[in-house]
């Protein structure tokens, strides 16, 4: 990793200092994450990174994480736009903001099929967890 140095304002400085302190993390990895994120969705506009659950992760601003666009869009029958059509209705969205996912998701497929993962770990946890108190509950 190469080293940089970059002049911030006090007032910069300041802010970021607090929301590293806020989020448990280092100055550099705050920088890091909101450069890497702010690269990514510049050329994708009414795409933004939301914490949750399962951590940062993609989203349109008006809806759904990215991931959940394209399950929908891979589940929907049919090839092209009445794919897009079909994931836009499902997801109560207009179809721009679903291709605008899907762009964004081509761009950064590794981001998005690990966030697909994790989602589908997080699932079966939860099923494990529901049938575990089902037993408890039936002795």
């Amino acid at each position: 990793m190469a080293a940089t140095s970059y002049r911030l304002s006090d007032d910069l400085k300041r802010r970021l200092a607090e929301r590293a302190a806020r989020d448990g993390v280092t100055e550099t990895a705050l920088v890091t994450r909101l450069l890497d994120e702010g690269m990514k969705t510049a050329g994708f506009p009414g795409i933004i990174y939301r914490d949750g659950a399962s951590g940062r992760r993609a989203g349109l601003a008006a809806g759904a994480d990215v991931w959940e666009v394209i399950l929908a869009v891979r589940s929907a029958p049919g090839k092209g736009e009445a794919k897009i059509a079909d994931a836009a209705e499902q997801l109560g969205v207009s179809s721009r903001l679903v291709r605008l996912a899907v762009d964004f998701a081509t761009e950064n497929p590794d981001e998005i099929e690990h966030s697909i993962a994790l989602n589908d770990a997080a699932a079966e946890r939860v099923r494990k967890m529901v049938e575990a108190r089902e037993r408890m509950l039936a002795s």
